[in-house]
């Protein structure tokens, strides 16, 4: 139902009150003059929608469309119909067409034949593949310590780096502090989590790191194997890259890190780097692999651990 507006109201009011008592009088009441009077009283059909204000809009422009260019521009969208508004602009340019990119959006726009985008692909996960038993597969990374943790002259201006492997079954965590991140680091790193992990290990998994692997090396490298990776085939244990910039396909490291930023990097201060490598060893001690774990049923990363080798 069309709405009545007030201005409606008025002139059914005036052209009343004209009827009853003239328009001169009418006039000076409604205080307006009388040939606004007579517009509203040749217009009014006894019904008040015809009361109503009309489209100011023109009709034509001097600068609209030709009838040439309308044919021009519907003909390319029936041949161009995924074709973008800069795009079509461009083969509308090299046809003759001479109008501007926003003139060409009006007109589309206003024709209702945008460009019809066709829906993106959606992206479907693969599903997560569930460990059996420990060793199956353990995800290493790298966290840079946040220099606010630095307080000491000495270490101020320094970087310190915290390798962290987890094992996907059990949640058992084996931290280490580094001085550096570099491949030598990291088959350090392996070395010492193969004496920690109680498990033989069967696969390692991490990022396209630098200090992993090659793989996207600018220095044409990229068919070298790594120092790490070495080290992994002398013992017999597969690598398993992610796929580049998706952190979340080491999610259970990454989520740790989180973790460790809240229950520890906020609250801890570091004086020397012997001083952060005992902190950092008694905090996985004690905290993280002795906190019981949603996902493990409300047991510790130690208990599931100490469970499997028991019933083995």
């Amino acid at each position: 139902m069309a709405t009545i507006t007030q201005d409606m109201r008025f002139r059914l009011s005036l052209i009343k009150y004209a009827d009853k008592y003239g328009v001169t009088k009418a006039a000076i009441r409604y205080k307006t003059n009388r040939q606004y009077i007579y517009r509203w009283k040749r217009r009014f059909d006894g019904s008040i929608q015809s009361l109503r204000d009309l489209s100011r809009r023109p009709h034509h422009h001097p600068n609209q469309h030709t009838p040439a260019e309308i044919k021009l521009i519907t003909d390319m969208r029936r041949r161009n119909p995924h074709a973008g508004l800069v795009v079509f602009w461009v083969k509308l340019m090299q046809r003759g067409y001479s109008r501007s990119i926003p003139g060409l959006y009006r007109f589309l726009k206003k024709q209702g034949i945008m460009a019809v985008h066709p829906p993106n692909p959606k992206y479907v996960p693969k599903p997560y593949e569930q460990m059996d038993h420990p060793g199956q597969r353990i995800q290493i990374d790298v966290k840079f310590v946040p220099s606010s943790c630095l307080v000491n002259s000495r270490v101020i201006g320094r970087q310190f780096f915290q390798y962290t492997a987890i094992d996907e079954f059990s949640r058992w965590r084996f931290v280490e502090a580094f001085e550096e991140h570099s491949s030598y680091s990291s088959a350090q790193f392996l070395e010492h989590l193969l004496k920690a992990f109680p498990c033989p290990i069967e696969c390692v998994q991490t990022d396209n790191g630098q200090e992993f692997t090659k793989r996207f090396s600018s220095h044409g490298g990229s068919l070298r194997p790594t120092l790490f990776q070495l080290r992994l085939k002398e013992h017999g244990i597969r690598h398993k890259l992610i796929r580049p910039y998706t952190p979340r396909h080491n999610g259970k490291v990454e989520r740790s890190h989180r973790k460790d930023n809240e229950r520890f990097y906020a609250t801890h201060s570091f004086y020397s780097f012997e001083d952060f490598s005992y902190q950092l060893k008694v905090y996985n001690r004690r905290d993280y692999n002795n906190f019981p774990m949603r996902s493990l049923g409300w047991h510790t990363p130690n208990q599931v651990l100490k469970d499997y080798l028991r019933s083995v």
